[in-house]
């Protein structure tokens, strides 16, 4: 039954949903016009200059570049480090465990959720490399298994991610530096001199027993979606040809050669990022950690896993594809974010959620920041658009600002499942279609965002 749903639910999408670039087009259409008529109503001068003001400055279309780069970052160090050969082996040898197709989809999804709490970037990689690697291990030994599933379940981590260390929300607000690239002037004086630690966010209670819960039932669903009678073997999609062989070891023939593939200038640039890591924390406290130190840990990571720069350098800019949405995006979100604050909407909406009380105001947010996360499917693009509505509607009903941010960040993560734009990487790694997916992870889906639900109400 809920995997008929699944898969009208996926042909409804499919059918009606643009691209993520026109959506963000259009969101910034009807925002202009919202902003506008709002303003008018308040006999707000010049209206539409004061508008055009706000959209076109450095508070605007440009806000986010810092923010941008950091959410780059984010993935393109998390795809360089599940493309390293230790993690390769790693892969390799963690794909060869399971027994039973049923098996096989429980750990996929276990390992891509728990390294998606890590790095969403990691668990992306990872969860598809290892989906492949299963499916070759149980194809190669003649057991039944359903292909489709395994790639599926090497999805999970985007399932989980912003309740984890890559999450662009709760990172974001842990110091001054950080809000102001997010928040508008608004949001921060309302906020005051205080930012909001991780306590109250990632490592508060709250959090941790979700996360821990998610892990848990990750692979117990999918151990369920396991059908004896749908069994599709890999070989419908990969076969053992496809392997991809290591890369033959180049021949240094002068110094700059040797430079770029000694272990000697990886690993100490490696040392010196792990040096910057544990002086931050000396300093300000891993309460305090942010998005460019989660950053810096993983590109130490990757760095000391890759054993040379030239190593590196490929993993990287293979990952850099990934982030054309992210650069072309992250501008007009800021926009959206510099008309709503400029024309009031911000306040107003934020207004109308604290009305629902506390018990009421963070449910209503983590179901608003799912529907929205349909229509902008990233994390950080939304975090800056309903990010200030969230904080301010907290104030305002003496709601915990960490309980609203992990609303929003709850509701952007548990629809992923049904907004494929993430999962371009896995298809490719994996070469299943959407379409041959979106019926497992919608049903996931409808289980997690349950458990989102009753964590939000009862802690």
């Amino acid at each position: 039954m809920l995997s008929n749903l699944a898969a009208r639910l996926s042909a409804f999408f499919q059918k009606t949903a643009p691209d993520p670039f026109t959506l963000a087009v259009l969101l910034t259409l009807v925002s202009a016009g919202a902003s506008l008529v709002f303003m008018l109503t308040r006999d707000d001068p010049q209206p539409p200059i004061a508008l055009l003001d706000a959209w076109r400055g450095d508070g605007g279309l440009w806000r986010f570049l810092a923010f941008s780069m950091q959410m780059c970052l984010i993935l393109v160090t998390g795809h360089a480090l599940a493309a390293s050969r230790p993690v390769a082996r790693l892969i390799r040898a963690v794909g060869d465990l399971p027994a039973s197709g049923r098996s096989g989809a429980a750990l996929v999804g276990f390992v891509a959720a728990l390294t998606g709490l890590l790095n969403w970037g990691l668990g992306l990689i990872v969860g598809a490399l290892l989906a492949r690697e299963v499916g070759r291990s149980l194809q190669r030994r003649g057991i039944a298994h359903h292909y489709p599933l395994l790639a599926a379940a090497g999805y999970m981590g985007l399932l989980v991610w912003h309740a984890g260390f890559s999450g662009s929300a709760p990172l974001s607000v842990t110091t001054p530096e950080g809000a102001r690239k997010v928040l508008p002037q608004s949001a921060l004086e309302s906020l005051g001199s205080d930012t909001i630690p991780l306590s109250q966010t990632l490592l508060s209670p709250m959090n941790i027993t979700l996360a821990v819960g998610m892990l848990l039932l990750i692979p117990f669903v999918l151990a369920l979606l396991d059908s004896p009678s749908e069994r599709i073997g890999a070989r419908e999609w990969i076969d053992e040809a496809d392997a991809q062989e290591a890369a033959p070891r180049e021949t240094i023939r002068s110094i700059p050669e040797w430079l770029e593939h000694t272990p000697l200038l990886a690993w100490v640039l490696a040392m010196g990022l792990f040096g910057a890591f544990v002086r931050y924390g000396q300093v300000a406290g891993l309460d305090r950690l942010g998005l460019n130190e989660v950053n810096t840990i993983m590109l130490a990571l990757g760095l000391l896993c890759h054993g040379s720069l030239a190593s590196y350098a490929r993993a990287a800019e293979e990952a850099a594809r990934g982030c054309a949405g992210i650069i072309t995006q992250f501008p007009l979100y800021a926009g959206i974010m510099a008309m709503l604050d400029a024309s009031g909407l911000i306040d107003w909406f934020a207004a109308a959620l604290a009305r629902g009380g506390e018990s009421l105001a963070p449910i209503l947010t983590y179901i608003s920041a799912a529907v929205v996360n349909l229509f902008v499917p990233s994390g950080g693009g939304q975090w800056g658009i309903q990010g200030p509505i969230a904080l301010q509607a907290a104030l305002d009903a003496g709601i915990a600002p960490g309980k609203m941010v992990m609303a929003v960040a709850y509701g952007d993560q548990l629809t992923n499942m049904l907004q494929p734009f993430w999962a371009l990487p896995l298809l490719a790694i994996t070469r299943v279609r959407a379409r041959d997916i979106i019926a497992y992870t919608t049903v996931v889906m409808v289980v997690a965002g349950l458990w989102y639900a009753l964590v939000l109400a009862i802690l």
